[in-house]
């Protein structure tokens, strides 16, 4: 792995960028990964992402992902709009230009805007348990037997799989018990993201997520996206959408089936260094 590296926030989520444009494709080492990702005898970071040549022609340039525990990710939002960030201050990518980038996942639009904020275009939410994936039929909500209790949530892939689950209040006990055990269910046979989401108005959403590969962050993009997508298909929530997260907050706006989803967020630099 490249010795120099950009430490970057969105919204508290923190990442590591390596600019691999020079390099051939590579997978960095998982054992690696864990140990840069660790914040005590390492850098410490949620994810460690690449900045590549693209795969796909139609794409500026490829981003991949890596979680703490150096398992791949499929997607990040809040890695995204670092890594259009990173490109703009580099010289790679223009202010208020549409930018096509390749994720894991597939492409992403990107816009970086004024004061630091970039919006993104995630694609439309697939809520099909073959995409997410999920080994349940297609429901609204999903009911499963999670650290002996039921638990009912609702499931969709923002290019990784996410499950939401509403509750009355972000500071009941359960939500950092059944986190954990609800990421590593064996209804997801990839793992899952959760998302505990307490819903305040119709343009409002508190947030908490723990990540498969990474626990509990102050913040995650994509999750934040799944949980606006659920609460609308739901009924639960308008088109536009605050999601509150503990780093900070993220505007969302879908428009329901046949559109796609929009993220708007910042992006921060915190510092560069090498290892």
């Amino acid at each position: 792995m490249p010795s120099r590296f950009t430490k970057m926030h969105g919204i508290g989520n923190d990442f590591v960028i390596v600019d691999w444009r020079e390099d051939a494709p590579r997978v960095p080492n998982a054992e690696r990964v864990a140990a840069l990702a660790d914040r005590h005898t390492g850098i410490g970071f949620d994810q460690l992402i690449s900045i590549e040549p693209p795969r796909d022609p139609s794409c500026a340039f490829y981003y991949g992902i890596w979680n703490a525990d150096g398992s791949p990710s499929g997607q990040c939002g809040n890695g995204v709009r670092c890594v259009a960030a990173w490109l703009y201050r580099d010289g790679a990518i223009e202010r208020d230009t549409d930018v096509r980038l390749e994720s894991p996942s597939g492409p992403v639009t990107v816009r970086v805007l004024g004061e630091g904020r970039v919006v993104v275009d995630m694609g439309e939410p697939d809520f099909t348990p073959a995409a997410i994936p999920l080994d349940r039929p297609l429901h609204a909500i999903y009911t499963a037997p999670v650290g002996g209790e039921d638990v009912s949530f609702g499931a969709v892939s923002m290019g990784n799989p996410h499950a939401v689950v509403f509750v009355d209040d972000l500071a009941d006990p359960r939500v950092d018990r059944l986190g954990p055990l609800l990421t590593v269910h064996p209804v997801f046979p990839e793992g899952v993201n959760v998302g505990f989401a307490q819903r305040l108005g119709p343009n409002h959403i508190r947030l908490r997520v723990h990540e498969r590969g990474s626990g509990w962050t102050r913040a995650c993009g994509t999750g934040a996206c799944a949980a606006a997508a659920v609460a609308h298909a739901l009924g639960l929530a308008a088109s536009i959408v605050d999601v509150e997260l503990p780093g900070g907050t993220l505007t969302i706006e879908w428009q329901g089936p046949g559109h796609t989803l929009w993220m708007i967020g910042p992006a921060a630099f915190v510092f560069e260094g090498e290892v």
